[in-house]
């Protein structure tokens, strides 16, 4: 691996989230969030999470929603209105199980 200096690494790690966002926002919106997080242990929800605790870390203060809507650049009542699907109860029974063990307690 070339020896990067953090700048460059810095942009590189962002264009390669930029690319991932593209990815599950325009090129992929039908593959459902549940899905991802029962399959990977995460999804978009989490990706927004993880801007907002960045934020958080550096104090910029934004709330949930904010980063919801930053993440899939629209509100998310109206992503989830446009893309997404009802699950099964077996998808939801396994999505249970990955949120416990991926992001902590649902309760």
């Amino acid at each position: 691996m070339p020896d990067l200096d953090e700048q460059t690494q810095l942009e590189l790690e962002a264009a390669a989230f930029r690319r991932l966002r593209q990815h599950l926002m325009q090129d992929r919106p039908d593959v459902q969030n549940i899905d991802l997080m029962n399959l990977a242990g995460f999804c978009r929800n989490c990706l927004s999470r993880w801007y907002q605790e960045a934020a958080d870390a550096r104090g910029i203060e934004i709330g949930k929603e904010e980063a919801r809507e930053y993440y899939y650049g629209m509100p998310y009542d109206q992503w989830k209105a446009q893309n997404q699907t009802e699950a099964s109860p077996e998808k939801q029974a396994a999505f249970v199980d990955a949120f416990e063990k991926n992001v902590g307690s649902t309760s």
